[in-house]
């Protein structure tokens, strides 16, 4: 089992260490208890547990959901609430197709402007469609 700091959480999952805090006063991350016998205030030690829940977290940012909804998935039991994580993973997917349908139109928007600047006379179009 690991031992870490909050330094080498943050090593682990590729953050730093003031997004590990964050998530932890987002409630995605347990701030763990000080040693036995420590400062109140002192090293606290963060476990393999806590590098799965990172990278997770970190995965499911990457794939586009937001704190709030991987907080949701985080608090959800796997075999009970099936039904509940597959409607998040349809919204997202949801969300998903439609950002891809409207950069799709913006890339054959540029393209076609790019098209015309390329074989048209006179000035190119591009930067008159931006303003």
């Amino acid at each position: 089992m690991k031992s870490l700091t909050i330094a080498g959480l943050a090593r682990e999952g590729g953050v730093g260490v003031e997004t590990i805090r964050y998530y932890q006063r987002r409630g995605l991350l347990l701030t763990p208890a000080s040693p036995p016998g420590s400062a109140p205030r002192g090293v606290r030690r963060y476990g393999d547990a806590d590098v799965k829940r990172l990278r997770f977290i970190r995965s499911a940012q990457i794939s586009g959901f937001t704190l709030e909804e991987i907080k949701e998935l985080l608090s959800l039991d796997g075999r009970k609430n099936r039904k509940r994580a597959q409607e998040i993973a349809y919204a997202r997917v949801k969300d998903l197709d439609e950002k891809i349908a409207s950069m799709t139109a913006a890339r054959q928007a540029l393209l076609n402007l790019a098209r015309r600047c390329e074989t048209e006379k006179g000035p190119c179009p591009i930067i008159p469609a931006f303003t």
